[in-house]
């Protein structure tokens, strides 16, 4: 539970997913008020019988919470937690307005690197802040989350750099409800880094249908991941991201410690037949290649492969 430092916060998390649910969780166990936004079977199993959290992190538990599919029926809240497919941002933003205050901040979790702008252009720019999150996550049934690698950390800092009182509350209340909350001076390479790693990550095991361990097991697809990734650092750096030095190579070290069964988010999407979020990964890295002079090949050679499947799984012909 929160100590006696830690104001409580009334938190919605908007996108129930992997994702959301298990950091919104978190917030929700440490007694913080947390209220899901979902739909479907999942709202309905979390409103019945709450959430549930299977997590080698942070063990095993259900905790009620509040739940809706409409925000109309809320209070403005302090804090958004936005982790909605990034297909699903613009309508996912106007769905929020209505609990969205003077004072509310949105945190976008999404993976990519222009949902800041895509939000603010509706919420405006004071609003939204970016976060670089590691967890791999997803929903294993309705109204159960399951954490199964990644080590739960949520990076995230002003976008125009430096700190602030938003932010530094921010990061107590992380870390009173276990999440390594880490703030950082320049979160616009924070994000680029995350990209670098979940282009490899998603894309790569969703075209073998592999998870990790066998990728980076095998010299020419290990190879293949890494040559993603350098793709990615030379279209950052010809954008005038400033990525640190080694950064692929350090994105290489954590994949070989990862564990071996651990997949990235398209993979799932794919297998369930779900849209993917393949245009702001892959799709982005050849579009930025072709705007700047950077051969991108092996993100064409997933994003070419995975393009049927962009919408769900393709119909069939009988």
């Amino acid at each position: 539970m929160p100590g006696s430092a830690v104001r409580t916060m009334r938190i919605a998390v908007m996108g129930a997913g992997g994702t959301g649910g298990y950091f919104g969780a978190l917030l929700a166990r440490a007694g913080h008020e947390v209220t899901f936004i979902a739909r479907g079977a999942h709202l309905e199993a979390i409103r019945n019988g709450g959430l549930t959290v299977k997590s080698s992190l942070s063990g095993n538990f259900t905790i009620p919470v509040k739940a809706t599919q409409n925000p109309r029926e809320m209070e403005p809240v302090e804090l958004v937690l936005f982790s909605v497919k990034t297909y699903d941002t613009e309508p996912a933003t106007e769905l929020i307005r209505p609990i969205v205050g003077s004072e509310t901040l949105v945190l976008s979790l999404q993976n990519g690197v222009d949902n800041r702008d895509r939000i603010s252009r509706i919420l405006g720019q004071e609003t939204t802040i970016c976060a670089s999150t590691h967890v791999s996550s997803k929903i294993e049934s309705p109204g159960v989350i399951a954490q199964t690698a990644g080590g739960g950390r949520i990076v995230f800092g002003e976008w125009e750099g430096g700190t602030s009182p938003r932010t530094d509350r921010l990061k107590t209340v992380f870390q009173d409800a276990g999440i390594r909350g880490e703030l950082h001076p320049d979160i616009e390479v924070k994000l680029w880094e995350k990209f670098l790693a979940i282009c490899a990550f998603s894309g790569v095991p969703a075209l073998t249908r592999l998870p990790i361990g066998p990728i980076m097991a095998c010299r020419e697809s290990s190879v293949f991941i890494r040559s993603t990734m350098d793709e990615v650092e030379a279209t950052a750096r010809a954008k005038g991201i400033g990525l640190p030095t080694g950064c692929v190579e350090l994105v290489m070290d954590e994949f070989i410690g990862m564990e071996p069964h651990a997949r990235g988010s398209m993979y799932y999407d794919l297998a369930a037949g779900r849209r993917l979020e393949l245009e702001t990964l892959n799709g982005t890295v050849v579009r930025l290649g072709n705007e700047y002079g950077i051969p991108t090949p092996c993100n064409f050679a997933i994003y070419a492969a995975l393009k049927p499947y962009l919408e769900g799984a393709p119909v069939l012909p009988k």
